[in-house]
């Protein structure tokens, strides 16, 4: 837990972009946010403009075919209308409110409006499988009145969800959370497709979801088969019990 003076700082590096929005998809539940954050980049074919680093955070080094990589890192890209950040650090509770004040002061003179991908962990049935906003009014206003992205009907945020959010209310900048159920498996691509599917609708994207989709496919199958492996498991083991 980090007290007053141990407050965590956040630093920006120098980034342009011509993008109206910053889209954010961080590492929590279900890493839903971050797959789709990824995605985007993917397939939107953005490069990377700048990155995030903190000193006073355990830190990470991610890295692919053996190249280490920024933890947080922006992208963006010539003709796209989003700005998209992929947080691969875990930022706790105690660290959102710097990191959010990091994030306005770079986003002040660039974005006009923020944005965050996240899969929540609430319970909800079969027909809550979409995606639904907290939103200030000038975003709703701007962005979802066109659209049939329900508001959230009520609760809280918290951590950096909370903190970026709280930006709409205490600066010029307008906020969005485009939220969905997720589910504890990693990554819970379908809640991933709901959240594309919403900042696609929002910003006009043109990215084609169907790899995706088929990666959600297997990755249904196999959590599927492996209950079914576990539930015939328990059978024998219950079997087994009944003859000793």
């Amino acid at each position: 837990m980090f007290g007053i003076r141990e407050r965590p700082t956040f630093d920006v590096t120098d980034t342009e972009s011509s993008a109206d929005a910053l889209v954010c998809g961080f590492s929590e539940y279900g890493l839903a946010g971050l797959t789709a954050a990824n995605y985007l980049v993917e397939h939107l074919d953005l490069s990377e403009v700048g990155h995030v680093t903190t000193a006073e955070l355990p830190t990470i080094t991610p890295f692919e075919d053996g190249r280490p990589r920024h933890h947080t890192r922006l992208f963006a890209g010539d003709d796209a209308p989003v700005t998209v950040l992929v947080g691969e650090l875990f930022v706790p509770p105690a660290a959102a409110a710097p990191f959010a004040d990091a994030i306005s002061a770079w986003a002040t003179d660039t974005v006009d409006e923020l944005v965050v991908l996240s899969g929540v962990p609430i319970a909800h049935g079969p027909e809550d499988h979409r995606a639904f906003s907290v939103a200030t009014d000038g975003y709703r206003d701007r962005r979802l009145a066109d659209t049939d992205i329900a508001p959230m009907g009520g609760g809280f945020l918290d951590g950096v969800n909370a903190a970026v959010t709280r930006l709409g209310l205490d600066t010029d900048l307008e906020t969005c959370v485009l939220a969905t159920p997720a589910h504890g498996q990693t990554p819970d691509v379908d809640a991933a497709l709901r959240l594309l599917d919403a900042v696609t609708t929002v910003y006009g994207l043109d990215v084609d979801t169907e790899p995706l989709e088929t990666y959600a496919d297997r990755v249904q199958r196999y959590y599927t088969e492996l209950a079914d492996r576990m539930e015939r498991r328990d059978e024998r083991s219950s079997d087994d019990r009944m003859y000793m």
